[in-house]
């Protein structure tokens, strides 16, 4: 076994496409888009990297295949916003083999140490913004958009690596129905309005995306700031992030919460467009586009990604005025469930408001670190 750092295309390429060597046609995995991965690793393409590095690693065995990779990431962003010396791993991929991954994560360690960085948590992939931990619970339903799936195996792998369980995180499952939560929800929801005259709650309007935008970011970057491992987004992170997500958003999903033009508070859901790129296969070109474009309005399921109020209007019903308003909308196209995630172990307040909207955990991920 060889364990090598990626330093020319043909490793890039190597590196992108070793999960369809992990995972079977028949497993719950999603494929992601090949162009999409080689975006989010690209240095020169992706924001993220103006203010982190990284170390690719791949493994051989004996024949030249490979059997394994990992990255070794550090933020400075993360380091400096939360005063901790602390290096990630991510995009950990292997076989059934302890030796391999054992040698992968000693290889993402060692980097970090040559970076005087004695501390390593993850999967990060690359950050707490975007896929991350290993998946410990749900492995016969598929991932939702932008959300992890890995092998059960890769518990055993990364436990008996040396590295131990620091967090989990996780997901619920809500069914979009018409039953007792629309007047529980319009009691609180007229009772807050009465309250609070001057709050609009609204959808997103893309004439003014831009605008819009800014006050995402701005609701994003207070209502998360004393969340475990938060980064505030850069402007240029969240543009890039956008932009991506611009031709898939609807409008009506996204809810925004202001008080005398102020944001204050915002919901975003989005289609779960993994129920489409199982059937791409990584490619969305040449005739990805036409499944894409066909299966779309076939999508019966949500993701709720993101629900916050800042700190100075919370516990006041703002979350319920915003959920009733997404709710409306997801009975109305028919969309059958929605998963809201991910939700740290820690935040019982986030935990029971999904459990008063008839949700329960059927999924849970891990963060694992030194």
């Amino acid at each position: 076994m060889i364990i090598s750092c990626v330093k020319t295309d043909k490793q890039f390429n190597r590196f992108i496409k070793l999960p369809w060597k992990i995972y079977s046609k028949e497993s719950a995995w999603v494929p992601p888009l090949i162009s999409e991965m080689k975006s989010l690793l690209s240095i020169k393409k992706n924001p993220f990297w103006l203010h982190s590095k990284r170390e690719l690693f791949l493994a051989y065995d004996d024949k030249g295949e490979t059997i394994g990779r990992i990255a070794a990431i550090i933020d400075y962003n993360y380091i400096n916003f939360h005063n901790d010396n602390c290096g990630f791993f991510g995009f950990f991929e292997c076989i059934d083999d302890i030796q391999t991954a054992k040698a992968l994560f000693d290889a993402a360690q060692n980097w970090l140490k040559e970076q005087n960085i004695f501390k390593m948590i993850g999967p990060m992939n690359p950050s707490t913004n975007d896929e991350c931990g290993f998946l410990c619970e749900g492995f016969d339903i598929p991932p939702s958009i932008m959300m992890a799936y890995t092998p059960k195996y890769y518990l055993d792998l990364v436990q008996e690596a040396g590295l131990k369980k620091l967090k989990e995180l996780y997901a619920y499952y809500m069914p979009v129905a018409s039953d007792e939560r629309v007047q529980r929800l319009q009691r609180i929801v007229d009772m807050a309005k009465k309250k609070m005259p001057a709050l609009e709650v609204r959808t997103l309007n893309m004439k003014n995306f831009n605008s819009e935008l800014r006050a995402i970011m701005s609701i994003y970057n207070r209502a998360w700031e004393k969340n475990w491992g938060f980064v505030p987004w850069t402007d240029e992170e969240f543009e890039y992030i956008a932009n991506n997500l611009k031709h898939l958003v609807d409008p009506n999903l996204v809810i925004i919460a202001s008080v005398s033009n102020s944001p204050i508070g915002m919901l975003v859901s989005t289609p779960d467009y993994n129920q489409i790129l199982k059937k791409l296969n990584g490619r969305f070109f040449p005739f990805g586009i036409f499944k894409f474009l066909y299966n779309r309005n076939k999508i019966d399921a949500l993701r709720l990604i993101i629900m916050g109020v800042i700190k100075e209007y919370r516990n006041k019903g703002i979350e319920a005025i915003m959920y009733s308003k997404g709710l409306n909308y997801a009975l109305k196209k028919k969309y059958k469930h929605c998963e809201l995630s991910w939700i740290l172990d820690d935040n019982i307040m986030t935990q029971r408001t999904a459990e008063m909207m008839n949700g329960r955990i059927y999924k849970k991920y891990a963060i694992y670190g030194n």
